[in-house]
C-alpha cells in the first residue's frame, strides 16, 4: 500500500468516527470535460510530451464557471483540462486519492500553514514564474521554511453576518441600531419573538449538515482565535489555545441558533437552504461570505454585511473576517510539460478580459494586475469598515490543525449541544474546541 493510501485509509477512519465532514461551502457533484489533444512541448533528449492540466478545485460553488472556462481554454488551445470539484468536507482526503494516480491533479490547493507542511514537496516554486509575475500583491501567498513559494492566493474574500435593511426596517428598528453585540441581540430576538406577526424571522437556518456547518466551526469559530492571538498574532499554529473567547463565540452562536427558522433541535440533519431563505425574504440575518454576493444581490439588492459581533470589548471597532484559504499549487511532480500548460493556463485566467471577468463575478476580487476590479459589495462593506478605523478580523482559522478531523469533533459536539443546551453540554463543545486543538496538532506534528 502507498504512503498516500495508507495516510487516505487512516483519515478516512477516522473521518467515520465523526458526525460529519465539513471544510468548504455547498457541494455539487465532481465533473470534467472531454480531454482534446494538447500542445506537444519539446523534452530534454528530443522527445514530445503533450501537456495537460488537471485542476482539482476546492470551491464546490465555482464549479459550473470553472467547467465551462475550461472548455473555451480547451476549445482555443486545444489543451486538455480537466476540472474536478471536491464535494464539501473531502478535500484532503480527495487530493491524498488523486495525488497517488498516475495522473494526478497539476493545479491544486494549498490554503493554509498545515496544508504547506503537508504538501509542500509537492508543490513547485512559483517564485519567478509567469503566474507570479501576475500578481499585484504577495499577500496572500504561503512559503515554506525555506522561502520557497509553494502556493498563491487567487482570491480575497469577506464574511460574517448578511443583513436585510429592508426587513429590519419592517420589524422596526434601524441599522443604526446594530453596532456591538447588545445592539443586535436586542434587533434579533425581537424579530424572533415577533416572526409570526412579521412574516420573517430573524436568522436563516443554522443547519449542522457538511453543506452549512463549515459557516460555524470554520468561519465563526473564527472570532475566538483572533481574539485570542489579537496582541501577540501567531505566525504559526500554536500547540494549544486557552480558550479565551470561548464564551463570545457562545454569544454569537446562541444567538443564531434560538432565533431563526429552525429549531435547534433540528439542525443536525441539515437540508434546508439558509441562502434561499434569505433571498426570498424568510429571514432578516444569514451567516455567510462575500462569495454569495451575485446570487444574493440579485434577490437582495441592499444587501449589507455586519462583522460578527459577539460582546468583545470595544467591538464597535470591529470590522469584517477578510483573507483567503484559496491558493493554488503547481504540482512538482509532474512533467515539465504539464507545468508549463498548468501556468499557462492560470496566466489565462486571470488576465484574460472574458475569463478573469467570469473568475472575478464568482469569486469576488482576484489578487492580479490585469484582472477587473470587483463589483462586490460586501468586500466593498469590507472596505468601508476598514476605511473608517475598524479592525481587519483576519482568517486565523487557516490555522486550525488537521482541519477536517478538527471540524468534525466540533460539529458532533455542537449537535450534542443543539440538542440540550445545557452547561455539560457546552462543557463538551468547549473541550472539543480546545483540547481538541491540542490533540489533533499533537496528531499532525507529534
Amino acid at each position: 500500500m502507498s504512503k498516500f493510501k495508507k495516510i487516505l485509509a487512516l483519515t478516512l477512519a477516522l473521518s467515520m468516527a465523526m458526525a460529519m465532514l465539513l471544510a468548504g461551502c455547498t457541494s455539487q457533484n465532481p465533473g470534467d470535460n472531454t480531454q482534446q489533444p494538447g500542445n506537444q512541448t519539446q523534452q530534454p533528449g528530443g522527445s514530445t510530451e503533450t501537456g495537460r492540466v488537471y485542476w482539482l478545485n476546492f470551491k464546490p460553488e465555482l464549479d459550473t464557471t470553472a467547467q465551462e472556462l475550461a472548455k473555451t481554454y480547451t476549445d482555443k488551445t486545444g489543451v486538455p483540462v480537466q476540472v474536478v470539484t471536491a464535494a464539501a468536507g473531502t478535500y484532503s482526503q480527495t487530493l491524498i486519492a488523486e495525488m497517488d494516480k498516475t495522473e494526478a491533479p497539476t493545479l491544486f490547493v494549498i490554503g493554509n500553514t498545515e496544508g504547506v507542511k503537508t504538501w509542500k514537496d509537492y508543490a513547485l516554486d512559483l517564485k519567478g514564474t509567469a503566474i507570479e509575475a501576475e500578481l499585484n500583491t504577495d499577500g496572500y501567498n504561503l512559503y515554506d521554511e525555506t522561502g520557497k513559494l509553494v502556493s498563491i492566493g487567487y482570491c480575497y474574500e469577506c464574511y460574517g453576518i448578511i443583513v436585510n435593511p429592508d426587513l429590519v426596517e419592517q420589524a422596526g428598528h434601524s441599522m443604526d441600531e446594530i453596532t456591538n453585540f447588545d445592539g443586535l441581540k436586542k434587533v434579533v430576538e425581537d424579530i424572533h419573538a415577533r416572526a409570526g406577526e412579521l412574516g420573517f424571522d430573524a436568522f436563516t437556518s443554522c443547519d449542522m449538515d457538511g453543506n452549512s456547518s463549515w459557516r460555524f466551526t470554520g468561519h465563526m469559530a473564527n472570532l475566538e482565535y483572533f481574539y485570542e492571538q489579537k496582541d501577540d498574532p501567531w505566525t504559526e499554529c500554536p500547540p494549544s489555545l486557552t480558550g479565551e473567547y470561548m464564551d463570545n463565540f457562545k454569544n454569537l452562536y446562541d444567538l443564531c441558533i434560538n432565533n431563526s427558522l429552525t429549531s435547534p433541535k433540528e439542525l443536525a440533519t441539515g437540508g434546508h437552504d439558509p441562502d434561499n431563505e434569505f433571498k426570498t425574504g424568510k429571514a432578516a440575518f444569514h451567516v455567510q461570505g462575500s462569495w454569495t454576493y451575485a446570487d444574493i444581490s440579485a434577490a437582495v439588492p441592499n444587501a449589507t454585511m455586519i462583522p460578527y459581533y459577539c460582546g468583545v470589548a470595544g467591538e464597535e471597532k470591529a470590522g469584517l473576517n477578510c483573507g483567503t484559504e484559496n491558493c493554488w499549487a503547481v504540482n512538482s511532480k509532474v512533467s515539465e510539460a504539464d507545468q508549463k500548460a498548468t501556468i499557462d493556463f492560470m496566466v489565462w485566467l486571470v488576465s484574460d478580459p472574458d475569463a478573469s471577468a467570469k473568475m472575478v463575478n464568482e469569486l469576488g476580487v482576484l489578487p492580479y494586475k490585469n484582472a477587473p476590479e470587483s463589483a462586490n459589495g460586501f468586500l466593498a462593506d469590507a472596505n468601508e469598515y476598514a476605511a473608517n478605523g475598524c479592525y481587519v478580523m483576519p482568517w486565523v482559522t487557516n490555522y486550525q490543525p488537521d482541519v477536517d478531523n478538527y471540524r468534525a469533533a466540533l460539529v458532533a459536539a455542537l449537535n450534542q449541544y443543539n440538542s440540550d443546551q445545557s452547561d455539560a453540554n457546552w462543557a463538551t463543545v468547549k473541550t472539543a474546541f480546545v483540547e481538541g486543538w491540542a490533540s489533533r496538532y499533537q496528531a499532525v506534528n507529534g
